[in-house]
């Protein structure tokens, strides 16, 4: 029997012999299979969720554990897309979660499984190359090479005080490296993780309080270009609002950049909202794109998004930058219960049809699984679940790259 967790009131997790392990899409809860499990990969963590009671299966019957025991759930690392929530039941003051993927766990065989598939090789992400003993050494050598760039001192911070991936690949002088620019955003995502509203849960990051100059992104841009294999430099981070909305400074970055070097590949990470600054960017010279969406209906997306521009101007971004010869990758916010209705499993059909994207990166929604659901237009059929949503789009789109993060694109003569 797949067996249910849960944590004590000291935060100590046990398994809970008797009851089996449950799971929810979106607000269904329902009776984990070994068939939706895999074993939980190395880099998980478990979490206790505070306020709200684990959740079992006894006699055939979906019941609290015990009240004073508190729900479970695994967070994932980058690479694997995450099939079923936890299941819980919440008491009438629990605290909003923060922001992290929560995903199902259970104990099978003496070890524990996660309700997810991979969805992509994250050799490149995984754990043990971030956050060594040397990072602090790194950080100091970047900073004597550059002296008195305020992008190094943000990734700096984001590196050794935030733990990002990305910033911290510009002190190890490999792979992606982030480039943050704009302290602006033209949307109000539920779930930012550099700006929320002081009634919500903590953001895991600081938000970038100032805007780059050309020579800054510049100075970045050719130091890691010129120095890393596979070289990526990002626009757009965790830590700030929407690039495009820098526009004028990062086109100018990009030609000073490729004034002094056709190395390596230069990315946006965007909402694509903002499609006159996109052409301007893509037009400098950009050679890959990768949009953050999370639904292909305009009512869904802007329940989650909260933008001043629509989704018809993240469509005419896209067109534009695949007209130029752009890379374009969707950033795909993936929520049990949501991506799989199956209403958006066909607006997605339609959406890339209409596009003609290269690729989708599968990422887990950070969020508080009912804080969201609240938010979002109730559903109309059940979901169909998160295997077989990827497995429609596998079949019908077959050219298009499913993955979970960016991968260096070769360019001809590489």
């Amino acid at each position: 029997m797949l067996t249910a967790l849960y944590a004590d009131k000291n935060g100590e997790i046990y398994d809970a012999p008797g009851y089996a392990a449950a799971g929810r899409i979106g607000k269904d809860t329902l009776l984990l299979t070994v068939e939706d499990l895999i074993p939980m990969p190395e880099g998980a963590e478990l979490m206790y969720l505070p306020g709200r009671s684990s959740i079992g299966a006894k006699d055939g019957q979906i019941m609290s554990i015990a009240d004073d025991l508190t729900a479970v759930a695994a967070v994932l690392p980058v690479g694997y897309t995450r099939t079923h929530l936890p299941a819980f039941k919440s008491i009438q003051s629990a605290p909003q979660l923060p922001l992290y993927g929560y995903t199902a766990v259970a104990l099978y065989q003496d070890q524990l499984y996660v309700a997810a598939v991979p969805s992509d090789n994250n050799a490149k992400w995984h754990p043990y190359n971030y956050n060594t003993p040397e990072i602090k050494k790194l950080v100091k050598r970047v900073k004597k090479d550059l002296p008195g760039n305020r992008i190094v001192e943000q990734v700096a911070g984001c590196s050794l005080k935030w733990h990002c991936c990305t910033a911290q690949n510009l002190f190890y002088r490999r792979w992606e490296a982030g480039i943050p620019t704009s302290p602006a955003c033209n949307a109000n995502c539920f779930g930012c993780i550099s700006l929320q509203p002081s009634e919500c849960c903590p953001s895991p990051q600081s938000r970038i309080n100032f805007i780059p100059t050309a020579e800054e992104i510049a100075e970045v841009g050719i130091y890691h270009l010129s120095n890393a294999p596979e070289a990526i430099i990002s626009f757009g981070q965790g830590c700030e609002g929407e690039p495009s909305l820098a526009a004028d400074n990062i086109a100018a970055g990009i030609g000073l950049i490729r004034s002094q070097t056709k190395l390596g590949q230069i990315n946006i990470n965007t909402n694509a909202g903002y499609t006159k600054g996109i052409k301007k960017i893509v037009d400098a010279g950009l050679d890959t794109m990768r949009v953050s969406i999370i639904s292909a209906r305009p009512e869904v997306y802007q329940a989650y998004y909260r933008s001043d521009y629509t989704l018809d101007d993240v469509k005419a971004s896209i067109r534009y930058a695949k007209e130029k010869g752009i890379y374009v990758s969707l950033n795909m916010l993936s929520f049990p219960g949501l991506n799989d209705r199956p209403e958006e499993v066909a607006a997605w059909v339609d959406f890339l049809s209409e596009t003609g994207v290269d690729m989708i990166q599968l990422r887990n929604l950070n969020v508080d699984p009912d804080a969201f659901l609240a938010i979002m237009p109730d559903q109309h059929n059940k979901p169909v679940g998160v295997r077989k949503f990827v497995s429609v789009l596998q079949d019908k789109f077959p050219s298009i790259t499913i993955g979970s993060f960016s991968h260096y694109v070769a360019k001809s003569g590489e």
